[in-house]
């Protein structure tokens, strides 16, 4: 029989494979256009103190159509990311968010 954790930040962590704090890259993904660029970076400077430089790439579909923002920072928790991603799957810009 494993173990209990004692407290629920304990459960938690074990609900991830990942290892805190850590570096992560994350995909938001939306029609081209500077609303899109905008809002996820507002998003994530709500969330992350200082991504640090180069961290946010931008990468356009074949037909310029979509974007692709990737944004790597330190994750410091799972509910750190999950707040992350809530807060860009609600965004009206954002179409995918991995």
């Amino acid at each position: 029989m494993s173990k209990q954790p004692e407290n629920p930040d304990q459960a938690q962590e074990q609900e991830t494979l990942f290892e805190f704090p850590c570096e992560f890259p994350l995909k938001a993904m939306g029609k081209t256009g500077d609303e899109l660029e905008i809002a996820v970076l507002e998003i994530i400077n709500r969330h992350v103190a200082d991504p640090g430089e180069g961290a946010v790439k931008f990468r356009q579909s074949s037909n310029g159509k979509y974007t692709s923002i990737t944004i790597t920072f330190t994750a410091l928790s799972k509910d750190h990311l999950d707040k992350i991603y809530l807060d860009l799957t609600r965004c009206e810009h954002v179409l995918y968010c991995i």
